[in-house]
């Protein structure tokens, strides 16, 4: 059989979630037996999203293959058991990258290099690359139909269509259907506008999922279908839920995943959604109340910054059987004597990633109070790395112990950059990335969460622990319980006194899922659960 495929755009507006669409698409098509892989094609001249700040794009998310790429691959991850690598996202830049490569050994022989063909002919390329296989390639096309960016990625799906055939793929389109308060109406218009435009560009739609915060009347379905020329039963409500996990089954209910094996010409099977139902049900209906967990980072105004972590600690709560409420505490304030206040909530602390020294100071006062108060602690990347500096400070009495990225004078580099990126400048793909190997000491809290002598994590960070300075920690009580197979690189460190204090230098939160929670989410929220009780 081969490769069917289903591209989904958006218009009228951003962030309306085609991500979660296409994650939850192939969570249905999965669920009728089919395999499934998914890719996101960003307009914007960017090569990745490496060097671009979590305020304008959300969290970059790694794969195993060390690529830093668009947070909708998490969703695609955390939805299906597609395993996202570099193919599974390309932007106009590294397009274009690859086009003037080829211009430039000379693969056109001479002829003028034109964005029809030749980019929308690199584009159906990279499309094909992950097809081989495969049963349904679902494709996110980034941004908003109207972006001038965005042209000739919609121009190669256009000739993409006529190339494969009507039954080998399909467009699926996301739009908004807006309710007006004051009219007490849903407006169509914005729909309308959209499909407009995309058929102006020779693309017509063979579904509409209409995003909205209720479900969409009959009447009004009607009316979008016959100024939008789709069927009836095409015009999909894409309702706003209470759980991203329970997208899939309001589509599901809306008939999408019939409607588009009919389309393809797939052939019917049953699906089952059992085990996903339970565990929406799980998230929406905990049996053992609520933990309240304190973030204390650099980007927490905006919680796409934290995209993965936000979903692996729901994630550590559907194993705990308990809601995770996520208390966002700016680090830059904690050194104002607030500290106590905004802490005196939680039942736990996590420091995440992040780069710079802002907010460096708050976060180790956090780890400090959460080491003294014995407060469940989980530090990942630069929060292993904090804690470090702060076991180093306070217990071990190196006084101006601090990393080499904060204070390149500091007497006690605790944490230095990585030996071979010593004078490299360039921002660009040049950290620890991707899955690394770790050995797990037999016995401690990262083993027991584990349950496993060795584990493979991916990593995006370039600074380490200083191995010079260890003996005199772990002398203090500092363990090392997690390294690389050939002991060059700390990988976790914990406090093996305290009811739970563990760091890891890893991004545990790129491989964890709702079905299958990240052994250390579990076991931290776990800890936070326990500490909970105990403060009743």
């Amino acid at each position: 059989m081969p490769t069917k495929y289903i591209f989904i755009t958006g218009g009228v507006v951003s962030s309306l979630g085609k991500g979660l669409a296409a994650a939850s698409i192939g969570r249905l098509m999965e669920a009728r037996g089919f395999s499934v892989t998914l890719q996101k094609l960003d307009p914007y001249l960017n090569v990745d999203p490496g060097t671009m700040s979590p305020y304008q794009h959300g969290e970059v998310y790694v794969t195993d293959d060390g690529v830093e790429t668009d947070l909708d691959l998490g969703h695609y991850e955390r939805f299906t058991s597609t395993v996202c690598s570099r193919d599974h996202n390309f932007t106009s830049g590294r397009i274009y990258e690859q086009v003037i490569a080829r211009e430039r050994r000379g693969d056109y022989l001479g002829g003028t290099v034109q964005v029809i063909p030749h980019v929308t002919d690199e584009i159906k390329q990279a499309i094909r690359r992950i097809s081989k296989g495969i049963d349904i390639q679902i494709v996110e096309i980034g941004g908003t139909v109207g972006d001038i960016e965005s042209l000739p990625f919609l121009e190669a799906i256009r000739q993409f269509r006529l190339e494969a055939g009507r039954s080998d793929a399909v467009f699926v389109h996301l739009t908004l259907v807006p309710y007006i308060g004051p009219a007490g109406e849903l407006k169509t218009k914005p729909t309308q506008h959209s499909v407009r435009d995309l058929r102006a560009i020779g693309i017509q739609p063979d579904v509409l999922m209409c995003r909205t915060d209720r479900f969409i009347p009959k009447e009004i379905k009607k009316k979008i279908a016959l100024f939008c020329n789709v069927p009836e039963d095409a015009v999909i409500t894409a309702k706003d839920v209470e759980t991203i996990y329970e997208v899939p089954l309001v589509l599901a209910k809306e008939g999408l995943d019939a409607i588009l094996l009919k389309l393809l010409d797939l052939p019917y099977r049953d699906k089952n959604m059992d085990e996903w139902v339970t565990m929406v049900d799980r998230v929406k209906n905990p049996k053992s109340g609520e933990v309240s967990i304190g973030i204390v980072g650099k980007y927490v105004t905006y919680e796409d910054s934290y995209k993965s972590l936000n979903e692996a600690l729901t994630h550590g709560g559907i194993a705990n059987d308990v809601r995770v409420k996520l208390r966002w505490i700016e680090a830059d304030n904690l050194v104002d004597g607030q500290l106590e206040e905004a802490i005196a909530p939680c039942h736990g602390i996590l420091v995440p990633g992040g780069f710079g020294l802002r907010g460096v100071s708050g976060m180790l006062e956090a780890i400090r109070h959460a080491r003294e108060k014995r407060i469940p602690f989980f530090g990942i990347c630069l929060g292993l790395q904090c804690a470090v500096i702060e076991f180093a400070r306070n217990v071990c009495g190196l006084k101006d112990a601090d990393s080499s990225e904060f204070n390149l004078s500091t007497p006690y580099p605790v944490i230095y950059k990585l030996r071979e990126l010593e004078g490299v400048e360039r921002m660009g793909g040049n950290m620890r990335l991707g899955h690394w190997p770790c050995v797990l000491q037999p016995g401690s809290q990262a083993h027991l969460a584990y349950g496993q002598a060795e584990i493979s994590e991916r990593h995006r960070h370039r600074y380490e622990v200083n191995r010079e300075y260890l003996d005199a920690m772990i002398k203090k009580g500092l363990k090392v319980s997690g390294e690389t197979p050939d002991r060059r690189f700390v990988e976790i460190v914990e406090l093996p006194d305290h009811p739970y204090f563990l760091s890891c230098q890893f991004h545990p939160e790129f491989k964890s899922k709702p079905m299958l929670p990240h052994p250390l989410f579990r076991s931290f929220i776990g800890a936070c659960k326990q500490f909970r009780q105990t403060q009743r």
